[in-house]
């Protein structure tokens, strides 16, 4: 341990450790800028931990002591302790169900005193951990339904648990694990069915019912038509076809509309229908959605997508400069200094902070790319994938969520939106990547 100590630099990657400081430091600039008052004392709320951006500073310097414990650390550690890791975050979320404190909707929060958990947001690296260990297991044969399923569990038990406490946004993110999986020998077949689900779900929102089911049926059709041959000679494919159709229009016709008036909250399914422009009426017709929510009429998708759209627009090429924003500075955008923390840079940098902003994080996500593929160990490779998509994912649909290209699913923008949970778990994410790395000729498993 001590001639660890006293190379601590040796094999580290200060590109990535240079790109983290950089973001770092830009989410407590933007926080600043979105939530400084006129007239306030900048080094009293520094002394005093009164306002969120001297509190992002403080969990930054708290998740840069995170860093360093894990840069002394053996990577055999992580290795060995991966399963410990991730039965802790299961246990963890298990906890959430009796010793919850509902906040704006979820009910996946443990507070203590002043401070909150999230343990569906701090899962994420234990699903990385224990998947990587998963797949770099010597008896691990991925070709191997079996397999791949014991992956899938993995990685979405924490998912399904997250629905029960009504965060479906995290919940999602944990299908970016498919990627890592993908990586490693999961069928492309098994994705493209994924997507072509997705584009089914969109489908029977934006189209009538019975006209979604004729196309379907021409599709089924078309296909019998062009494979008319094969099927002369295996009487089996036309089944096969028969009954993918019958799975579409059981999606189209009863699963999707379950989903959306049985699982989904009322302001989920709202929020889904504004980023496709449709109008939602709940079941019954009558009802308005804000009141069969908790939630405040303001607190609409609708309403806080249009309110960061303006604030992006507003700030034209070059921006309007730090605290002169009229639309994040006077709080029209609820949730600016968090979920929506995109408009503030956008107001206040414009295209060009914006499209330098999406460069740092295009440059992270390529370097831990690079530092993937360049593993002697799966567990190495795997654990960098899985950071590479959880990151991926964050920042496309954080960013697509208020341009209104996304539903408004509530995920914060990685090392930038305020929040201790968050900048730690992804510090800690980010860091074990940099630890395994620095031991990359080392085979791990």
């Amino acid at each position: 341990m001590s001639a660890r100590n006293a190379d601590i630099s040796k094999g580290i990657d200060w590109l990535l450790v240079g790109l983290y400081m950089i973001l770092c430091a830009i989410g407590v600039l933007s926080i600043f800028g979105a939530t400084y008052k006129e007239g306030e004392n900048i080094i009293q709320s520094f002394t005093a931990f009164q306002t969120d951006y001297s509190k992002q500073f403080y969990f930054w310097i708290l998740a840069m002591v995170v860093a360093i414990a894990i840069l002394v650390t053996d990577s055999k550690f992580f290795t060995a302790t991966a399963n410990l890791w991730y039965a802790f975050g299961i246990l963890l979320l298990l906890l959430v169900f009796p010793f919850h404190t509902e906040i704006k909707g979820t009910r996946s929060i443990i507070r203590f005193g002043g401070f909150q958990l999230q343990p569906a947001d701090l899962c994420k690296v234990f699903v990385a951990l224990a998947l990587a260990k998963y797949l770099s297991r010597v008896e691990t044969d991925f070709s191997k339904t079996r397999s791949q399923l014991i992956a899938t569990a993995i990685a979405l038990a924490p998912a399904i648990m997250s629905i029960l406490q009504q965060e479906t946004g995290l919940a999602l993110v944990y299908f970016s694990f498919f990627l890592v999986m993908f990586r490693e020998g999961l069928p492309a077949g098994i994705l493209i069915i994924g997507f072509s689900f997705a584009v089914l779900v969109v489908a029977t929102l934006l189209l009538d019912p019975n006209t979604l089911a004729l196309i379907l049926t021409g599709i089924a059709l078309v296909a019998i038509y062009i494979l008319r041959k094969q099927i002369k000679r295996k009487k089996q494919l036309l089944v096969t076809i028969v009954g993918i159709w019958m799975v579409c229009v059981g999606i189209q016709r009863f699963l999707v509309p379950y989903v959306f008036e049985s699982v989904l909250q009322p302001y989920q399914v709202k929020r889904i229908y504004d980023t496709i422009g449709k109008d939602y009426v709940p079941a019954g017709g009558t009802v308005l959605l804000e009141e069969a929510t908790p939630r405040k009429k303001d607190d609409g998708g609708d309403y806080n997508v249009k309110q960061s759209k303006i604030a992006i627009g507003s700030g034209g090429f070059a921006g309007k400069g730090l605290l002169k924003g009229t639309q994040t500075r006077y709080d029209f955008v609820p949730e600016q200094r968090t979920d929506f923390i995109f408009c503030t840079i956008g107001e206040g940098f414009g295209f060009v902070g914006s499209f330098l902003l999406m460069g740092v994080y295009f440059v992270l996500l390529m370097r831990i790319v690079t530092i993937a593929e360049r593993q002697r160990s799966v567990f190495s490779r795997a654990y960098a994938y899985g950071v590479a998509s959880v990151l991926f994912f964050h920042i496309a649909i954080n960013i697509c969520m208020t341009i209104g290209l996304a539903p408004v699913i509530g995920i914060p923008l990685p090392f930038i939106s305020y929040g201790g949970t968050s900048l730690l778990t992804f510090t800690a994410a980010l860091f074990i990547l940099i630890r395994l790395d620095a031991d990359r000729q080392m085979v791990l498993r």
